[in-house]
């Protein structure tokens, strides 16, 4: 173990400068074709999920901020974020977008911060206003699942609206409320390693271009710190040790991940705790506390 030196290096492997500059001009161009704004963020990386650019872009425009994945989250360190995230014109919202907890949620969230603009469209006579919203999220955050959710899994598109190229058709919702959605792009730059690190325990980079040993054994150093109960309970260990490495070699020894001459087999053991921490299966994990 030498330390997460892939992640560390991320920067040099995964920014596309060219890519970020046009998807930061397209929100801009398009943010006055809708009414609010959508962001999605990991409940368990709330600040490291955020795209940094999005206060500046979207200032001005009411927002939605979805607190996705809050079911894998520590519930009293997600109710902080909420106060924390809350503003006049910011409503929060906590989500499982896979499973569709909370979509009622977002239709309230929505509603409230869209009465007055509703009111003043009845007044001119518009009875059928349709809340226009943009989707916007990092990669593997859920804006997926959050899309095909709300258009009730057939992504069904309307025709073309007046200002908008034919890529970007709008998709039509069961809730009377349409999405344009944007590309979900990384944006440079980590303020420090650490928000790497955060990033890829939750799979927001492609695990392909990281160590999986080393990105494991950075996650075990904050679990042996802050969620030992959890690491017992889940792989039954009589005690958890303050080293990573000892606690990751009894995990492995517990489940069998051994090569000849019982050698621990560091990757399979890697692989199987950095899976099972994204599946919630250790327990509610908040790797970012306000």
């Amino acid at each position: 173990m030498h330390g997460i030196e892939s992640v560390n290096t991320i920067d040099n492997i995964n920014w596309y400068p060219g890519h970020m500059a046009k998807t930061k001009r397209k929100i801009k161009e398009e943010l006055k074709l809708v009414d609010i704004v959508i962001e999605i963020r990991d409940a368990r990386i709330v600040e490291a999920s955020k795209n940094p650019e999005i206060d500046k872009i979207c200032k001005g425009k009411p927002r939605v901020i979805l607190l996705n994945k809050y079911d894998l989250a520590e519930d009293k360190i997600t109710n902080q974020w909420v106060e924390k995230l809350k503003e006049n014109d910011v409503e929060v919202v906590l989500t499982n977008c896979v499973k569709g907890y909370g979509m009622n949620d977002i239709k309230r969230a929505i509603d409230k911060l869209m009465k007055d603009k509703r009111e003043r469209m009845e007044k001119k006579g518009v009875l059928n206003f349709v809340t226009r919203a943009m989707v916007v999220g990092i990669p593997n955050v859920g804006k997926s699942s959050f899309i095909n959710r709300m258009a009730n899994g057939k992504r069904a598109k309307t025709g073309d609206k007046p200002g908008v190229t034919r890529s970007n058709q709008w998709i039509k919702t069961t809730l009377g409320i349409e999405l344009l959605d944007t590309p979900g792009v990384l944006w440079p730059k980590f303020k420090d390693e650490i928000v790497g690190q955060n990033l890829a325990f939750t799979g927001a980079i492609k695990d392909e271009i990281l160590n999986i040993e080393d990105l494991t054994y950075k996650l075990l150093e904050r679990l042996v710190v802050e969620y030992p109960e959890n690491l017992k309970e889940r792989y039954k260990l009589d005690y958890v040790s303050d080293d990573p490495l000892e606690t990751m070699e009894d995990i492995a020894r517990r489940r069998g991940c051994l090569l000849k001459k019982n050698e621990i087999n560091y990757h399979r053991v890697s692989v199987i705790l950095l899976d099972e921490f994204r599946g919630g299966k250790i327990g509610k994990i908040s790797i970012e506390k306000p």
